[in-house]
């Protein structure tokens, strides 16, 4: 991903500081973290429940020569492109991730090391949606435009090049079941295989089956896409993305396991897991938080109290929504 070059406020901004980091990071996207101290998935561990699991996303596969899995390096992502390599062999399945703006460069970079454990080839899809208007827009349609633009651009330049017959993605059951999830819409329309949802796995099951595969995403936290820290309504621009982007990657930098910077024009509002929020009110760590904030655009810095709150801006527009009127 090319670097973004824009200019920053220099203005009264003093040096980052630095503040100790844990020995061993809690955070993924830290190199050393001891989730990669395996460098290849283990199938031949598969057994009980995880082995029917396994051999029943197998069957879902059966009869397709070579698959595309719609990846992002997520625990379900992953463990569906794990399930289709020992499925399938490495050969007939490749990897498929969607690029752009609202990709963390961070994620780019974790969803490329989890598919070297994998053994499975990764292929960058560039898609678009920023320059959508109903993209832009922001409405709670927002994550259908974006799924509708990647797997138009995999059938429109992907699949023939890639002798694909056919495009799966990580719905899991739990997913399937939920309201507020309008890219699941964008899979429909585009025949794409739920070979998770199909065989019935939960998060839970998805998870436990990728522990023993030894996939190092197995306890990675959700991690939607950038553009969901702008609140609904609020147009998502490439430079808001880039102030969320950077800001986060200062948190992670303090040794955090998992952040959320939500976007609320000049104030950068950092949620945290509630066990760790005494650490950002350590003075180091405090002050760095700030520096960054600042250096990548925001004005105020703050801490919510109420810790990470994975979907607040969709839980808000469908609770308008269920509201009486009149």
């Amino acid at each position: 991903m090319t670097t973004n070059t824009a200019a920053r406020p220099t203005s009264d901004v003093p040096s980052r500081p630095t503040s100790d980091v844990p020995s061993r990071p809690t955070s993924l996207f830290h190199p050393d973290h001891s989730g990669f101290d395996v460098d290849a998935m283990t199938p031949e561990a598969l057994a009980g429940e995880a082995l029917e699991l396994a051999d029943a996303v197998a069957e879902q596969l059966r009869g397709h020569g070579r698959v595309g899995v719609a990846y992002s390096g997520g625990v379900d992502s992953a463990t569906l492109l794990a399930l289709a390599v020992r499925a399938l062999g490495s050969e007939n399945v490749v990897a498929l991730l969607g690029v752009s703006p609202s990709l963390a460069r961070r994620e780019r970079r974790l969803a490329h090391r989890v598919a070297a454990v994998i053994g499975a080839e990764v292929i960058e899809v560039p898609t678009s949606e920023g320059e959508n208007p109903d993209y832009q827009k922001n409405d709670a349609s927002r994550c259908f435009h974006c799924k509708n633009e990647l797997f138009t651009r995999i059938d429109d330049e992907i699949v023939e090049a890639q002798q694909l017959d056919a495009v799966a993605y990580g719905e899991n059951a739990d997913d399937a079941e939920r309201h507020d999830r309008p890219g699941a819409g964008a899979a429909k329309q585009h025949r794409v295989l739920r070979p998770l949802s199909g065989t019935g796995m939960t998060k839970d099951q998805v998870r436990m089956v990728a522990r023993v595969m030894s996939l190092p995403v197995a306890d990675k936290p959700a991690a939607p896409c950038l553009a969901s820290r702008v609140p609904f309504g609020e147009p998502v621009t490439p430079e808001k993305l880039r102030q969320i982007d950077d800001l986060e990657d200062a948190v992670y930098e303090q040794g955090f396991s998992d952040c959320r910077v939500r976007h609320h024009g000049d104030v950068g509002r950092i949620e945290l897991p509630t066990d760790e929020l005494p650490r950002a009110m350590e003075p180091s760590i405090r002050e760095a938080l700030v520096v960054a904030g600042k250096e990548t655009g925001f004005r105020h810095v703050t801490i919510d109290l109420d810790g990470i709150r994975s979907g607040l801006f969709s839980l808000h527009v469908l609770n308008s929504s269920s509201r009486p009127h009149g």
